[in-house]
């Protein structure tokens, strides 16, 4: 999801082909790449409006869940 004009989002196309009437096969690979693009996140979030202040909380909170997993993954390895 890019910002276009005026505030406005634009979507990238995303597309699928289906091979031997596979729709389940179609249907999984599309649900990979939505999920690959982050798509699912940005309209849950912008499904409403976020206050400046739930805004940095929340950033401040995935910021952290990074840390620690990046901490945790150095642990394993050491």
């Amino acid at each position: 999801m890019q910002v276009g004009r005026k505030g406005r989002y634009s979507l990238k196309e995303i597309t699928v082909r289906v091979q031997d009437n596979d729709l389940e096969k179609a249907m999984r690979i599309l649900k990979k790449k939505i999920q690959n693009d982050g798509l699912f996140k940005r309209l849950k979030l912008k499904k409403s409006y976020e206050k400046p202040s739930e805004y940095r909380r929340r950033k401040q909170r995935e910021a952290l869940r990074r840390q620690r997993i990046a901490a945790a993954r150095r642990k394993r390895y050491n």
